[in-house]
């Protein structure tokens, strides 16, 4: 029989099957039992009055869980031409509220992002958080965006506040924990920070992530000008919370090796000889002999136990050397089978050795006077400040049309730690896009990634030449005047500048197409007979007025777990087929409201595909329904 296609994905329900997978006693009779579980964990106890216990609280801590729980209500509605090269790219740019938006996103990519950075509103008493009233209900968002009333998205959030850090915390919260959700089994986190929340930013990050899950705070030199004028310190630095979904025993790439090799020999070691096969060292010089009894190397330590003569880079018989090397012969047997290779630049015999599918040093942590957080600038790792992430964006757009953007050195090397090719990359607060252009770089010079970068469209308020600036540009495109529409106009010029066949997909935050899943509220809808209205409509209608084939095929997809990049082929007419290689079905959907000239015989369904479809199409012709019934999982509206 039919089932009825409703939003059927909770995140209670997947958190419930995540606990019976690692307590299956505390399901009885496939309900869960809490005392149960309390004494699996050894607590035996029958008081039942809340217990003291370390961590971190803040007024409105229960209520950021809900949210976090909470359902979305919305979709995405695809903006088909205001992006590039729509139908090859796999990159995203998403306009809306980013935490509706990760839910929206979230039965689709759960487990598949491998990076996320995120740069949110530092709290400085300044700055603006997003209205979290709006998180509930994709329709009060779109009122607060401008679509259905003049209400702004964001609110300020001075020091004078009673609640200052808790709305802060209540803000980060909800996000943080669907950002772990989507992460892959090694994906990385990485959120900058000030340091006025720096303490309760990582008490929380440990609390969603785990403790056991840090990875790291490093510190980056924002600025090579910090004020002058400053009565206590003059602040150079931000920092980097970095967590992992899963720590693992991976290695972080940081910044190139140097030729890609590093020193075998370390100054202090004991002396130790070392054998080397001839076919695993390679010499930088070619037909020179050296005799073990003649040749010693002082200044490295080094010395040649036995004759060799160098042909063509390599030595006519094996090599043993003496030495401070950092390991023993049978630690080096072990590198020889992992296929590392050696090298010897010159006479000195400081020999060197690169491991396979390695050149890049780790990423280092700076030990100085009692800091010990890792420090990332450009001396050290190559990596710009503000001031050339003003000049990147001016450079771009011909004017100063942000305030204090991150340069793409930085986002670049943090991208570098833990990606490889065909990764995504989500930045959900995009702001001036510098995660999209970061991607697009690395991409250029032979790393192919992919980027979702999410942002709300805050609207730019004349206040000040940097915004005087962004509105002049703006209104030069005749593009509205918000955020949102800077950072994708930041991707078509690095596009543009980068001269490659890239791209990348829009979509906006928009109510469901489908009728009857939204909520009837007398307040503000009306009486009795505005719902029986509502009611008779529906049934005329289920979809709302203004629908389009394919925002509608955008919301089934994503609500069957389907990606943004799906596959879609119109196999009949009004029929569609979407693929993926993530989902282990195929998925067919119509908008059509009646099936009477479509030949279904020509689809080859079987019982594993889904099939999505308005009810009425099969009006007079339940013989129909029943045969697509019988062939596949049919979901009717």
């Amino acid at each position: 029989m039919a089932e009825e296609f409703t939003p059927s994905y909770t995140f209670t329900d997947d958190r419930l099957n995540e606990l019976k997978q690692i307590f299956p006693e505390a399901f009885e009779d496939g309900v869960f039992n809490v005392d149960t579980l309390k004494e699996l964990i050894g607590e035996f106890t029958t008081d039942n009055s809340v217990k003291e216990h370390f961590g971190l609280n803040w007024v409105g801590k229960k209520d950021a869980r809900k949210i976090a729980a909470a359902p979305p209500t919305g979709t995405l509605k695809p903006c088909l031409g205001e992006g590039i090269n729509e139908e090859n790219t796999e990159n995203i740019f998403i306009e809306g509220e980013n935490l509706e938006v990760l839910k929206i996103l979230r039965k689709s990519y759960t487990n598949k992002i491998k990076m996320i950075y995120i740069d949110p509103p530092y709290n400085t008493g300044t700055d603006f958080i997003y209205k979290d009233s709006f998180a509930d209900n994709t329709e009060d968002y779109l009122r607060k965006s401008g679509e259905m009333s003049d209400e702004g998205l964001l609110v300020s959030n001075p020091k004078s506040s009673g609640k200052y850090h808790a709305n802060w915390l209540k803000f980060m919260y909800p996000r943080l924990r669907l950002a772990k959700d989507l992460l892959t089994e090694e994906g990385s986190i990485f959120v900058s920070i000030g340091v006025q929340e720096i303490s309760n930013l990582k008490s929380i990050m440990d609390e969603v992530f785990g403790e056991e899950n840090f990875v790291e705070i490093f510190s980056w030199v924002k600025t090579s000008t910090p004020p002058a004028l400053s009565t206590k310190s003059r602040k150079t630095n931000e920092y980097i919370l970095c967590y992992e979904k899963q720590k693992g025993g991976f290695k972080y790439n940081g910044t190139p090796l140097d030729g890609g090799d590093q020193p075998l020999l370390n100054s202090g070691n004991s002396k130790r000889i070392l054998t080397f096969p001839k076919d695993k060292l390679l010499f930088k010089f070619n037909g020179v002999p050296f005799s073990g009894e003649l040749y010693e190397n002082q200044g490295d330590r080094v010395k040649l136990k036995n004759n060799i003569l160098v042909i063509d880079g390599f030595a006519t018989s094996d090599i043993s050397l003496e030495g401070e090397f950092k390991w023993d012969e049978k630690f080096l047997e072990n590198e020889i089978e992992a296929n590392t290779t050696f090298i010897i630049k010159s006479d000195k015999l400081s020999i060197r050795f690169i491991r396979e599918g390695e050149g890049f040093k780790r990423p280092t942590n700076f030990i100085k006077d009692k800091f010990t957080t890792p420090l990332i600038n450009k001396p050290e790792n190559e990596v710009g400040t503000n001031e050339n992430a003003s000049a990147e964006i001016e450079e771009l757009f011909g004017k100063k049309v942000f305030d204090f953007p991150k340069p793409i050195s930085l986002i670049k090397y943090l991208i570098n730690f833990n990606t490889e090719q065909g990764d995504i990359v989500l930045d959900f607060f995009a702001g001036s896009n510098t995660t999209a252009s970061a991607v697009l770089y690395n991409s250029s010079e032979g790393n192919k990634l992919k980027f979702i970068t999410i942002q709300i469209p805050e609207e730019i308020i004349n206040s000040d030449d940097t915004s005087k600036n962004a509105i002049d540009y703006l209104e030069s495109k005749k593009l509205k005047l918000n955020i949102s529409e800077l950072s994708k106009e930041r991707v078509r010029l690095t596009l543009d500048k980068l001269k490659i066949a890239d791209g990348f997909k829009v979509f906006k935050q928009s109510s469901s197409t489908i009728y009857k899943w939204q909520e009837f509220i007398p307040e503000k809808d009306g009486g009795i007979n505005d719902l029986f209205s509502k009611l008779e409509l529906q049934y005329k209608n289920p979809l709302q007025d203004g629908v389009t084939t394919q925002d509608f095929i955008t919301e089934v997809t994503l609500q069957e777990g389907f990606p943004l990049t799906s596959r879609q082929e119109e196999i009949l007419g009004g029929v569609f087929k979407i693929t993926h290689e993530w989902v282990p079905y195929t998925l067919y959907v119509s908008m059509l409201y009646n099936f009477k000239d479509t030949d279904f015989s020509k689809l080859q369904l079987n019982e594993t595909d889904h099939f999505v479809c308005l009810d009425k199409a099969f009006a007079g012709n339940d013989a129909l329904k029943q045969e697509i019934d019988n062939k596949c999982k049919l979901y009717t509206i």
